[in-house]
């Protein structure tokens, strides 16, 4: 620009027509919002395959953001392909393979290399390596676009491969046959309680009442007291906010989408309820992108309950804003701030506390956040009565829980069972046994970050605050169980290297020490006081829960498990 021109146009790169007439056509119909730029960043990626630089410009344009605003976003998730200026776009079909702890004992390692190399013949398809997917029971286990394959093989892989040629990663779903709609769902007597509720047939101080009597705590892993947090939030002055929690990324999670693929609407009934008790004018459902069959079915059955009708009245029902947001490949995201800065649009990086999101939440506003399997559980309780619930406890325990188990075991799955239950009552009474020619040998009793304990507290109660004199806790009940045949050592490194991919990096303590570790456990001979030291640094300044709980496979693999440890 010559000196003493005027500048008629801002600096950097210009949205260009045709890719402005693009990103309008793919995000057609949506409102233009800075909060959903994660949704718009998803229907480009579905529509062309991956995120063009075209493209985020000219979004960027249209939310009136700097591109880099955008990008940022964009190169955060691990589930955008961001195609830099003059790189090719990705295959057309990806394969992801989960390379986390149970898939990884089934042979995860072996069909990712294998496929890897099948793959080098075929330039329309791509093999990634990923975190956990949440189908652990089935492990190994790939997915073919959007289409999970079960107990993966590579002939089962190239089998659905084919069926796939030609076809985007966003080829439909499967479908969910056996999901309780909502037509079936309220033949059974469903959103009869928020009917009584919201006229006052049952007052607000019951329902309250029957949770804190039941024992509910959050499901999602903190164990908080589900009544006294709709107190706090309700006492705080309005407007606020609600957030359903449905990012189990947690290896060795799974219970979540069960629950959804069979009974969605208890889910959506608790979260309605608990919405008009605290007062939230909006309900947001945060759901892990990996759960596209669940996606599809999640949004079919929203339209049905936004047009939800008063039965006696035959009135429609006026009700919170209700959304659901789509993750996208973050583990982070699960923790509840995260997921706010998610929901906004934004990076999903942890807030530093105080303020709490119970005061400072979502845009702002003070948020009750929940797990999904906690506001499942509040129409049984209400209507069943908190004795109910609380009498199915055992070894002194109240309530029941949904236990995710994988691994060496006949019967993996979701099984319900009572809270305080312990590891070999859950194996033999639910899960069929060990595997022919296995023993138990050790066991995560609470996921990746739950730590690992062995076979001889196998007699302790599966629950809230009974696992922690022991170096570990319950969280959200992902119990993945080992035996003889496999190493403690190599399921905590496996646990590690999870920690470090899926750090947010915005802290050092978490960013630095899961990276650190890593390294110093790949070696044969452990450095146990300086991997202690690292671990101290990580659990005492991580400013969330993962960098915090990061070092607890590792540590117990010291404590429990020394002989795997060459000194």
């Amino acid at each position: 620009m010559a000196k003493g021109a005027v500048r008629t146009k801002p600096r950097g790169r210009q949205a260009e027509p045709n890719a402005t007439d693009a990103v309008k056509a793919a995000i057609a119909g949506m409102p233009l919002r800075r909060d959903l730029l994660i949704e718009y960043l998803h229907k480009l990626q579905d529509g062309y395959g991956a995120l063009f630089a075209a493209h985020m410009v000219a979004l960027a344009d249209l939310l009136k953001l700097a591109p880099v605003e955008v990008y940022e976003v964009a190169t955060f998730y691990h589930h955008f392909d961001v195609v830099k200026e003059g790189d090719p776009a990705p295959a057309a079909l990806t394969v992801r393979v989960c390379d986390s702890v149970t898939c990884e004992m089934f042979g995860a390692e072996a069909l990712v290399r294998t496929l890897s190399d099948l793959a080098q013949n075929d330039v329309g398809v791509r093999i990634q390596r990923v975190p956990c997917v949440g189908r652990c029971d089935t492990a190994p286990v790939a997915v073919v676009g959007q289409t999970p394959v079960p107990h993966a093989t590579v002939a089962a892989v190239k089998n659905v491969i084919r069926q796939s040629t030609n076809q985007p990663n966003n080829t439909s779903a499967p479908p969910l046959p056996n999901a309780i709609r909502y037509e079936q769902y309220v033949a059974q007597g469903g959103y009869e309680l928020l009917r009584q509720v919201r006229s006052g047939e049952m007052s607000h101080e019951q329902v309250i009442s029957a949770l804190e009597s039941g024992g509910l705590r959050g499901l999602g892993g903190a164990g908080f007291n589900a009544g006294r947090k709709w107190r706090i939030v309700g006492s705080q002055p309005g407007p606020r906010n609600m957030c359903v929690n449905i990012d189990e990324g947690e290896p060795g999670t799974f219970k979540d989408r069960v629950i959804l693929e069979t009974d969605p609407h208890r889910m959506f009934e608790g979260a309605l309820i608990a919405a008009h008790i605290v007062g939230c004018e909006a309900i947001y459902f945060y759901l892990r992108d990996e759960y596209a069959d669940v996606r599809a079915l999640l949004e079919e059955e929203l339209e049905k309950i936004k047009s939800l009708i008063n039965q006696s009245t035959n009135q429609p029902i006026n009700l919170p804003t209700l959304e659901l947001r789509r993750g996208a490949g973050a583990y982070i995201c699960g923790e509840e701030s995260a997921m706010i800065e998610s929901i906004e649009g934004k990076r999903g990086l942890p807030r530093l506390r105080p303020p709490y999101v119970a005061e400072v939440g979502l845009f702002g506003r003070p948020t009750l956040v929940h797990n999904c399997e906690t506001v499942w559980w509040v129409r049984d309780i209400v209507q069943k009565g908190a004795a109910w619930f609380a009498s199915h406890g055992r070894n002194g325990r109240k309530g029941l829980r949904r236990f995710s188990v994988s691994g060496r075991v006949q019967q993996p799955g979701v099984k319900l069972a009572p809270a305080g239950i312990t590891l070999r009552e859950l194996i033999d009474e639910y899960c069929g046994g060990m595997l022919p020619g296995h023993e138990l040998y050790a066991y995560f009793p609470g996921g990746a970050s739950g730590g690992l304990l062995p076979a001889s507290l196998a007699n302790v109660p599966l629950d809230f605050d009974t696992l922690q004199p022991h170096g570990s806790f319950i969280g959200s009940a992902a119990v993945i169980v080992l035996s003889q045949h496999d190493s403690a050592r190599a399921a905590a490194l496996n646990a590690m290297r999870f920690f470090r991919h899926e750090s947010c990096g915005q802290c050092t303590p978490c960013r630095v020490g899961t990276a650190k570790s890593a390294e110093l456990m790949e070696v044969q001979a452990w450095d146990v006081p300086l991997l202690n030291d690292v671990a101290q640094v990580m659990t005492d300044a991580s400013i969330c829960g993962l960098g915090q709980a990061a070092a607890n496979p590792m540590k117990s693999v010291i404590k429990y498990f020394s002989h795997e440890v060459a000194q």
